[in-house]
């Protein structure tokens, strides 16, 4: 069976589980082979063996971490020479699609971006896309090269499939240009112990209607008690309620978990730009007429600061 490439997105050697995801889609159209850049090689490769990686190529260098893309895109070009694979799998992150797109242009392969889905083809790997703000879904595959792919978080549970998991050391050579742009310092972010918003499989998000940042802690609490991330609409950002690094929609960040929760959101398409792809979406909103019910698979009409505080409660008690 041919080998797919799957680059590891992970946190000094804590995979992150998009790419757990990956690997449960490479397995449909071949063996998967990670590849993992950075340090903690070791940790990482158990848990990507335990869900199908057949091989970890790894590499480890200063290059990775100092510098852009550049350097990433070098290993990997590496790993696509030594294994030769039927395609490349991709997380959709804003850096992983610059990587995706640098590294199909330097093997002369077909590029597919933000899919959500992906099956085996007679001519090749078939890849499904959510497109114009989700109204129609396509199915594309790359008719020449190697297929480098994309792929959404949350767009495959992720499945343990045991594997050998053998570790290899990949050569990488350094390219002029690997050099070019230095990152020169960081700011950690402040963690608030909740998931990645575009990661997260339950995010609830407040529009308008929250009418206020100090009313955001009721979505909060909601968001906790389901373990859960909190996303806010445009115009809840815009008018400076909550940060623009939590906006969904098509100005902010693309989300599509298996339970979406919108309290207060009329649903303009801006907005569904951002979400529509969910898997199963619940508003709240006192205005029956708001477009948001159009799209919903449940919808509350009220208030949101009767049902929300009540629905938050109902939640922990069934917890215990």
């Amino acid at each position: 069976m041919a080998e797919v490439l799957v680059y590891v997105d992970h946190v000094d050697g804590a995979v992150r589980k998009p790419t757990l995801e990956l690997l449960t889609l490479a397995r449909r159209i071949g063996e998967p082979v990670a590849v993992h850049l950075g340090a903690g090689a070791d940790e990482a490769a158990k848990v990507l063996g335990e869900h199908g990686a057949v091989k970890v190529l790894t590499a480890d260098a200063a290059e990775f971490a100092d510098y852009l893309v550049v350097p990433k895109v070098d290993a990997l070009q590496a790993a696509y020479e030594a294994v030769n694979p039927a395609a490349v799998l991709v997380p959709s992150s804003a850096e992983g699609k610059e990587i995706a797109a640098r590294l199909a242009l330097r093997v002369g392969g077909g590029l597919i971006t933000d899919a959500v889905d992906l099956e085996a083809g007679d001519e090749g790997p078939v890849a499904t896309q959510s497109v114009f703000a989700a109204s129609y879904s396509t199915k594309s595959r790359v008719t020449k090269g190697t297929p480098v792919i994309t792929v959404k978080p949350n767009s495959a549970a992720p499945e343990a499939a045991p594997a050998a998991g053998t570790v290899e050391q990949l050569a990488v050579t350094f390219g002029a240009l690997a050099t070019g742009t230095k990152v020169v310092s960081r700011t950690p972010r402040e963690s608030t112990g909740r998931p990645e918003l575009t990661e997260a499989a339950i995010v609830v998000s407040g529009g308008r209607g929250v009418n206020g940042a100090e009313n955001f802690p009721l979505i909060e609490a909601l968001a906790d008690s389901l373990g859960g991330a909190v996303g806010a609409s445009r115009a809840a950002v815009d008018a400076g309620w909550y940060p623009h690094t939590n906006q969904v929609g098509q100005t902010g960040k693309s989300v599509s978990p298996q339970l979406y929760i919108a309290a207060g959101i009329s649903g303009a398409i801006q907005h569904r730009a951002g979400m529509q792809t969910s898997k199963t979406i619940v508003a709240i909103n006192k205005d029956e007429e708001a477009p948001i019910f159009e799209l919903v698979d449940y919808g509350v009409v009220g208030d949101l600061f009767e049902v929300v505080p009540q629905l938050t409660d109902e939640i922990k008690a069934r917890k215990g």
